[in-house]
Parts: structure tokens; C-alpha cells; sequence
């Protein structure tokens, strides 16, 4: 198979890079090429100059994503230090994609501002946390969001929160999108009240989270008015197995790893929640947890 075709960037390429080991679940085969960007230039030069029929994705911190056994094809766009930088803008943050969430809640917390707590208790980074409208512990992304820089082919624009679309656990970036920072509102606040609201939702996240365990995160969004992990609690499915794949004894809206699972026992696993949940309950739970690249060819 003849190599992409790519443009001249400053950035590092990589072939046939292993993908596996930068996901949290620690499954999935190698992306045909991860560019890492130098900066919000060289993602638009990459942009502009890969063919339109050439697929492009971004990963973030691999945290709320399976990537299939089989890779995944085109392009893979992973943002590094160069969109990490986080800074202090009146009565809000600036924060570039990569920043991780719980890097920006401690920046807004060293600075007096309140209001971006929430954001210790969601494992990823800004990026992801716009493009899903990432939420937690009573905030979410929409609540706080002033604008967005996103490129695309044509180049870097901003938009308002209000061109997004929030809905929950949704945010419509335009077609081909990437974020590349945004601003994040905030309020002066008591350092002691923000210190103590932080530890309260790490706290909550260890008692009831399997945070050190090979996870992605929630799994299901909630239903309207329901709890996803209630409904597969009532379904008998804490703790299920699938191979190596688990759902959580602690949080049963968590699947884990627990030795040497392949993406497709996580993902079957998941279907097969799901199939318990409509059949106990009627309801039909939705994946949180983007699924992406080919499945792994079956051997005759």
C-alpha cells in the first residue's frame, strides 16, 4: 500500500504508529500516521494539504475511547505541548486543547477562580471536553464556554458557545473540525471554598470510581432522568465478563480491563450490557465512550 500523501509540516509523523499504550483501556491497533501538529499553523497545513478523501481524527488523552483491534486508517491527529498552555484572562481561563481538564481546574484554582471545579473530576482534555460537551459533579462545558478557536482547512476561526449546539454530552463542531483552544468563564472566588469543592470531587471520584483500573469512563450517557449504572445495576450486569473485560463491581457504568481484553471484548461486552439493560428495563442505552477504527480481520 502506497504511503498517505502528506504536506511539509514541522510537527513529527509517524507510520504505522501503536495506539494501544496511549489509551487508557490499553487496547487497539497502530494509526496509519499520527501527526503531532507543532502548532495551530502546522494543523491547518495538514488540513488543507491531505487529500479531502484521506480520513482525519483527533485523540486527546485516549481517556472516554475505545480504538478498535484493527487500527485505525488516514490520519490521526493527537495535539501535544504546543496547544497545552493554560492562562488566566480576566474572569475566565484560556486553555489550548491539550490541556488536560484537571490541569485547568488547578490553574483557575491557583488564580481565585471559581466556577471550574468540575472539571478535576472529568479525565481527558479541553479539546475533547468542548467537542463532547464533557460534564461532571454538577458543571459541564455549555455552563462555562465563552468561544472556541477551531481549524479546519480554511484555517483557524472563533465561535461563540451559541454556534455550538450544546446538548448533553453533544456539541456540533463544524465539518472537519479541531479544536484548538478555547475560553473558559469563570467567577473571583474564596481560594479555601475552591481548594475544598476540588477535594470533594476527588474524593467522590476514588470512592466511587474505578480510577486506577485500565477504564475509559462512563460507558452509557444517562437516559432522560434516569442513571445509566442504575439501570445495568438493576439489569444484573456488575461485575459481567466477557474474557478479560469486566463491568466494574464499583461503578457499573465502567468497563475495565483487568489483564490482556482486546477492544472487541470491551465492545462486546458493552453490546451485551446493553441487550440486558432493553430487555429488563425496556430502555436503550446510548454509548458515551467513542468507538473508533476498523474491528480486526476474523481469521478463516
Amino acid at each position: 500500500m502506497a504511503a498517505l500523501a502528506l504536506p511539509r509540516l514541522r510537527g513529527r509523523v509517524q507510520h504505522a504508529a501503536p495506539l494501544g499504550p496511549k489509551s487508557w483501556f490499553r487496547v487497539g491497533g497502530p494509526a496509519e500516521v499520527l501527526v503531532r501538529p507543532a502548532d495551530a499553523d502546522d494543523l491547518v497545513a495538514l488540513l488543507a494539504g491531505v487529500a479531502p478523501d484521506v480520513p482525519v481524527c483527533v485523540i486527546g488523552a485516549a481517556s472516554n475511547l475505545i480504538i478498535r483491534d484493527g487500527g485505525i486508517d488516514g490520519v490521526v491527529v493527537r495535539l501535544g505541548g504546543g496547544f497545552a498552555a493554560v492562562t488566566r484572562d480576566g474572569d475566565g481561563v484560556i486553555a489550548g486543547a491539550a490541556a488536560l481538564d484537571v490541569t485547568v481546574a488547578e490553574a483557575a484554582a491557583a488564580a481565585g477562580l471559581a466556577g471550574l471545579e468540575f472539571l478535576c473530576g472529568i479525565p481527558g482534555t479541553i479539546g475533547g471536553a468542548v467537542a463532547m460537551n464533557a460534564g461532571a459533579y454538577g458543571g459541564d462545558l455549555a455552563a462555562v464556554l465563552d468561544w472556541v478557536e477551531i481549524a479546519t482547512r480554511g484555517g483557524v476561526a472563533r465561535h461563540g458557545a451559541g454556534a455550538l449546539s450544546f446538548a448533553y454530552r453533544h456539541a456540533t463542531l463544524p465539518a472537519g473540525g479541531i479544536v484548538v483552544r478555547a475560553r473558559l468563564r469563570a467567577r473571583p472566588g474564596e481560594p479555601l471554598l475552591i481548594a475544598s469543592r476540588m477535594a470533594e470531587i476527588r474524593a467522590a471520584r476514588q470512592d466511587t470510581q474505578p480510577i486506577r483500573a485500565r477504564t475509559g469512563g462512563s460507558t452509557f450517557a444517562n437516559p432522560p432522568s434516569m442513571k445509566a449504572w442504575e439501570l445495568i445495576d438493576a439489569a444484573g450486569c456488575r461485575g459481567l465478563r466477557l474474557g478479560d473485560a469486566q463491568v466494574s463491581e464499583l461503578h457499573c457504568n465502567f468497563l475495565i480491563n483487568t489483564a490482556a481484553a482486546t477492544a472487541a471484548d470491551l465492545e462486546a461486552l458493552g453490546e451485551l450490557v446493553r441487550q440486558r439493560v432493553r430487555a429488563t428495563s425496556g430502555v436503550d442505552l446510548h454509548w458515551e465512550i467513542r468507538r473508533i477504527g476498523r474491528r480486526a480481520a476474523v481469521a478463516p
